[in-house]
This record gives C-alpha cells, sequence and structure tokens, in this order.
C-alpha cells in the first residue's frame, strides 16, 4: 500500500467526522434487518460498525443489550456487569442506550462514577476483583469502544466472569439473538428511561479507577520506577485512560508528563496513519509521530489506544518499537523477574507474532503455546496461572501479578507502558536497546504483512484449509518444516494457513470485512528472502485453493 501524502502530519479540518451528524445518525438510521450488512457481527473484538453506515445505531445496542441480558439469565449469570465506555463519539449514546435496557431487565449494572471512561483492562480487573473466592454471583463486563479505530465508528464487546474476551461460543448466542430482536422491530426490548434507570437500585456509580491504581504495585515495580525519577512522557491520544496518569503519577510520586491531555470526539490533535485516515494506532509511526518527536525529552515515553488495551513504546534510542520487538523483550525480562511465577508457566503468542520470541523461549527454557489470533485464547491460561505472558503482534498484552496470580485476563496496555519504565529504571537500559541484545544472540528478524485479493468462496475455503492442500515442500529455498492448519497449543483452528522453515515463515489469514487474505511474513535472513517468502505465499495459497 502506497502512502497517503497527509500520514504522519497533523490532521487537516476537512477529513474531521462531522460529530453532530455522526450521533444524529445513531439515533435516526435505522437498520435494515434484510440487508446481511446491516446485521450484528461479533468479530475477534465484539461488534464494531457506524451510525452512518446503519451498522451501529441505536437498535443495535438495544438488540445486543437485551440479546445479553438473556444471555446472563440462561447462564445464571446474576453479579454485577460492569460497563465502560471510551472517548468514541457514539460511545456515550452507546452507553446510555445499553444501560437503559440492562436496567429495565434488572441487571445489576455498575458505571464509572461521575459518568466517566473506563479503559478495557480496567474492567478486567474489576470483574476478576469481584469474583477472586466466588463461587456464586459472577460478575461480567461490558466495554463500549472500537478499539484503535477511526472517530465515526463504535463498537460493543463483551467479557464473561473470565475477565476475557468472551469465545466465539458465547458470542455467537448473543450475536444471533440480537439479531432476531432486530429482525423482529425491537418488539422484545425491555427499557425504561436512562434518568429513571439510574434512580433505580440495581444501577450503582462504582469507582473503577483507584482500586485499579492501587493495585497497579503488584504487578509493577512502582517502587524502582520510583526510586530512580524517570521521565516519564504519556500520550493518552485521547482515550479512556487520559484521566488515570496524573493520579497514578501521585499515588506513586512518579514523574509523568501528560503530552496532551485533550479528549476531543474528532481527534483533531491527532496525526493521520499511513492510508490517510485518522487511526488512533499506537503501534503506528505515524499515528504515533507527535510523541515520536519529543522522544529526546523523556527517558521512556508511551502511548495507547482510546480503550488502552494496546501499547506503543517511545524510546530515545530507537524512537517507537515494533509491537513484536517489544513484547520479545517484555518476555525476556519478565521470566526471569518474577521468580514466584510457576516454574511451568509458558509464553503464550498468536501465530503471526514474530519468532523471535520462540528463540526468547527456548533460550529461557520455558515453554511457548503458540494459539490462533484473538487474545480470548490466553484468558484460561492467565486465569489459572499456567501463562505467565500472552501476547499479540498488534501490540495487545498482558501478564501476571508478581505472585502469579491473575490481573487481567483482557490486554492491559497500562501495564505494559509502565514494564517499559520498569525494564529503564532497573537495568539502565532502555527496551530497545535490550531488543539489540536479543538481534545479536537469536539474528535480526525482518517481519511485514501484505494483502491479496481473494474472493468470498476463496477466503471461506482459506478459513477451514488442511494441511495436505498444501502441495509445497520448499519455502524461499529452504525446506518446509511445518504445515500449520490448527494451533500448536490447543489444536484450535487458525482460521488460515502457517507454514514454516528454519529460518522463515509465512501465515495467511482471510479478512473479515475485505475481499482480501493477509499474509504474514518473517525472514531471520534478510528483506531479500522475506520478499521471495511473500512471492512464493501468495503462490503456495493460491495452489491450494485451486486445487
Amino acid at each position: 500500500m502506497a502512502i497517503h501524502e497527509l500520514a504522519g502530519k497533523k490532521a487537516p479540518y476537512y477529513i474531521l467526522d462531522n460529530i453532530p451528524r455522526l450521533v444524529s445518525a445513531y439515533y435516526s438510521r435505522t437498520p435494515d434487518p434484510d440487508n446481511p450488512r446491516h446485521h450484528v457481527r461479533f468479530g475477534t473484538s465484539g461488534h464494531r460498525g457506524s451510525s452512518l453506515k446503519h451498522t451501529f445505531n441505536e437498535q443495535h445496542i438495544m438488540a445486543i443489550s437485551q440479546a445479553l441480558a438473556d444471555y446472563r439469565k440462561s447462564e445464571g449469570i446474576d453479579g454485577p456487569l460492569y460497563i465502560g465506555m471510551d472517548t468514541h463519539a457514539l460511545s456515550e449514546p452507546a452507553m446510555i442506550t445499553a444501560i437503559e435496557v440492562l436496567a429495565a431487565n434488572d441487571v445489576l449494572v455498575g458505571y464509572q462514577e461521575g459518568f466517566g471512561y473506563t479503559p478495557t483492562p480496567v474492567i478486567s480487573h474489576a470483574i476478576l476483583g469481584c469474583n477472586r473466592g466466588q463461587k456464586e454471583h459472577k460478575c461480567d463486563g461490558v466495554v463500549i469502544t472500537p478499539s484503535h479505530n477511526p472517530p465515526g465508528d463504535g463498537g460493543f464487546k463483551y467479557n464473561p466472569p473470565s475477565g476475557g474476551p468472551a469465545g466465539s461460543d458465547i458470542t455467537k448466542k448473543i450475536q444471533d439473538e440480537a439479531n432476531r430482536i432486530l429482525a423482529d422491530g425491537c418488539k422484545k426490548v425491555k427499557r425504561i428511561p436512562f434518568e429513571k434507570a439510574l434512580k433505580k437500585e440495581n444501577v450503582m456509580a462504582t469507582d473503577f479507577m483507584m482500586p485499579y491504581i492501587k493495585d497497579l504495585d503488584k504487578v509493577v515495580d512502582m517502587k524502582a520506577i520510583r526510586k530512580t525519577g524517570l521521565k516519564i512522557g504519556v500520550d493518552p491520544m485521547g482515550g479512556s485512560g487520559v484521566g488515570f496518569w496524573e493520579p497514578i503519577a501521585r499515588h506513586y510520586d512518579l514523574n509523568i508528563d501528560v503530552v496532551n491531555p485533550d479528549v476531543d470526539p474528532r481527534f483533531a490533535f491527532m496525526t493521520v496513519d499511513k492510508d490517510g485516515k485518522i487511526r488512533m494506532d499506537c503501534s503506528s509511526p505515524y499515528a504515533m509521530a507527535s510523541l515520536i518527536g519529543l522522544k529526546e525529552r523523556y527517558d521512556i515515553a508511551f502511548g495507547n489506544d482510546p480503550d488502552f488495551d494496546r501499547h506503543g513504546i517511545v524510546t530515545r534510542s530507537a524512537g517507537l518499537m515494533n509491537p513484536n520487538h517489544y513484547l520479545a523483550v517484555a518476555i525476556n525480562y519478565l521470566f526471569q523477574n518474577r521468580p514466584k511465577w510457576r516454574e511451568d508457566a509458558a509464553i503464550g503468542k498468536t501465530l503471526v507474532s514474530s519468532s523471535m520470541i520462540d528463540r526468547v523461549a527456548k533460550a529461557l527454557g520455558r515453554p511457548l503455546a503458540e494459539v490462533p489470533v484473538g487474545f480470548k485464547w490466553f484468558v484460561d491460561g492467565l486465569l489459572d496461572g499456567s501463562y505467565g505472558f500472552g501476547g499479540e503482534e498488534s501490540a495487545g498484552a498482558s501478564f501476571l501479578r508478581f505472585d502469579g496470580s491473575a490481573w487481567s485476563t483482557d490486554k492491559d496496555g497500562i501495564i505494559l507502558n509502565l514494564l517499559a519504565a520498569e525494564i529503564t529504571a532497573k537495568t539502565e537500559k532502555d527496551p530497545a536497546e535490550h531488543y539489540e541484545e536479543l538481534e545479536s544472540r537469536h539474528g535480526s528478524p525482518v517481519y511485514e504483512r501484505i494483502d491479496a485479493p481473494a474472493s468470498p468462496e476463496e477466503k471461506d475455503i482459506l478459513s477451514s484449509l488442511s494441511p495436505d492442500k498444501v502441495r509445497a515442500d520448499s519455502l524461499a529455498g529452504e525446506p518446509v518444516l511445518k504445515k500449520l492448519t490448527k494451533a500448536p497449543a490447543n489444536d484450535a483452528p487458525l482460521g488460515g494457513l502457517k507454514v514454516e522453515t528454519e529460518n522463515g515463515w509465512f501465515a495467511a489469514r482471510p479478512s473479515g470485512t475485505e475481499d482480501i487474505y493477509k499474509i504474514y511474513a518473517e525472514s531471520f535472513r534478510d528483506k531479500d528472502h522475506l520478499k521471495k517468502i511473500q512471492e512464493e505465499a501468495v503462490a503456495i495459497v493460491k495452489d491450494a485453493l485451486s486445487g
């Protein structure tokens, strides 16, 4: 993809969303139940859409909330449901709708007092705190967020009592019932006015912020960060954790400078992403250009996406770190500095994450658990302590408390950021310098994702491919060692294909939104070798699809 001329530059006024029009469309536009594009669709991170496209409107949230209330009842989940929202323009209207429906269904609802914003990991942390030691009256949660998507989008995701993202077995039930409710004109939906809902005994203002903040020293060495006096730069990127950093700084006496405290539903302060869109992607050097430009001012700096489940680490020595690089550094550090974790605690990674992690795991003598894409695959392992760490190449991860118990079972950008500060404080080297050391020991991989066209029929074939359909026995001049269509850690379908050699690999997965498939590839040789892998990957996939 060609880099857009606006990439890395401050967003001009003419690409900003019209917020009044966006919010008006949430109420005024009605999805067509006969149009599949207007249906509720839960992907790996919940339902997402836009009010202007009839994919995230009041009826969607009414139907999803009613379906969720029905699901909870059928499963006997009767503890509080903790609900949070991020700073996207559609999040507050959607949260109001959800509370109106949940309250009418007599669901116990907890929302952030003052109607403040709540990061995804804070909701996960609250769920686990509520359920710790509980056999009955379990809590669950909802976060209203489309994550790092553009300002015009909205999102709704559900976290069951495990605290992490709901599995497809759960989301399919909620999705299917929501679409049945939509098809029936939302007649089944119970709903009361918002002001009346807030007065009900089952709807409670709750402080999620300070319990989370006060608990941070159970998962990150905050004393070490304070002792060294690190100068830390933070860009919340207008997200839901914008109000967390100053209380964190006060509580732990840290030298934190919030470089941009603004909240603006247009996200007008953003620099434009590589495709010319505003996207709050903290792993993108274009979206993070403002903070990268300040790197010399700080010992370590970091940013987050709007729901704070992702992290972006900026160092003086290298600028914005590649997410795969930081995951490898974090893993290498944590498994040598958390002595109370189980000796057999595994390192969790998704199949499209860098193989540098495999080499680090081998050097540490730790088991590697490779799973399909989606953080839901790490939930059980983090919950019972059998996974010390779970991470995705898209800059999302979480890890255990010092004592080896679960901290959050959803991605937590806050603790991954603070861990970068801990690493810098305790080793006197920033994470990018640590990655250079890993390269000197394990090699220097080159990693890239590209897209290739695919029809809906070809995408269906790819998602259910079997290894025997892959006829190639070599890749970029090396013998093929593995052909995977199921994850090594849990035998779950990958929804695609992964082919490995000694010094490289590629994985191909169909896009859930476009007529393309994504090819992730990595070489431990050089860029020319990577290019050969990519070229042959397209040919291998094409051959498998035709056969």
